[in-house]
């Protein structure tokens, strides 16, 4: 539900406000019997809610979106959707985009770009970019421009150098790493704006499936830096877009 959009509705003499104030009453969630979905989430936080698609049923993926859709929400992001569930819901939801590599379905249609600058989103590694997508994924279905540096770890360090340029001009960046997870320090290191870590589970048998990875970030020298949990790409695009809102 578009609050703003109501009022102007208002003011413009094509709703009443008893009208006005039953959608604004009936809006804070939907109870569909498996999910009560929360309109008034963008509300609050500003930004709409967002499908969990790992442990959904395509019914109940093709469900939400439907109510979603009713209700008047422009862009839907459903996460963690595995192809087979995408196919089911695409059968339904005609204009669901699917990005296989980090499993995320965008149904709707893209916002306009009206972050404050540019996220970069870098990786250590090609292994680390289903995470990283995931991440610029989220970051453009919420309004956001995004700069993607991929495979620029410091096992090459130079390949990261190249692009002082971005990373200086940067407003937020994303840094995603296995193995060691090194990246977000020498990022740290390097950047005047909130630099957000990511671990992921890419690695030896001692990264522990990315719990080497997180505790190096955890522990990094450098200051500025938020790590958020093992392969949350979402949690980590979520965060650089409210930053680059503000």
């Amino acid at each position: 539900m578009n609050i703003k959009e109501l009022l102007e509705q208002v003011k413009n003499g094509q709703v009443s406000v008893d009208d006005a104030l039953l959608s604004i009453k009936k809006a804070p969630f939907e109870d569909i019997d498996y999910a009560k979905i929360d309109f008034h989430r963008s509300i609050r936080q500003g930004a709409a809610e967002v499908i969990y698609g790992a442990g959904k049923t395509s019914e109940q993926i093709t469900g939400i979106c439907k109510t979603m859709k009713k209700a008047g929400q422009k862009t839907i992001l459903i996460t963690r959707m595995s192809p087979e569930k995408a196919a089911e819901v695409k059968k339904e939801i005609d204009d669901l985009k699917y990005f296989e590599l980090p499993q995320v379905g965008i149904a709707g249609e893209m916002p306009v770009k009206d972050g404050k600058g540019k996220i970069v989103i870098c990786t250590g590694g090609t292994s680390d970019m289903p995470v990283a997508e995931e991440a610029a994924l989220t970051c453009e279905a919420f309004g956001n421009d995004i700069t993607r540096l991929y495979d620029v770890g410091v096992a090459g360090i130079h390949r990261l150098l190249a692009h002082m340029d971005d990373i200086m001009s940067a407003r937020v960046i994303i840094a995603i790493a296995g193995m060691e997870g090194a990246l977000a320090s020498v990022v740290g290191g390097l950047a005047d704006c909130p630099v957000i870590a990511v671990p992921t589970s890419v690695g030896y048998g001692a990264s522990f499936q990315g719990l080497s990875a997180l505790l190096s970030m955890l522990n990094s020298c450098a200051s500025g830096i938020s790590v958020v949990n093992i392969d949350n790409g979402f949690g980590a695009g979520f965060l650089a877009s409210r930053i680059n809102h503000m």
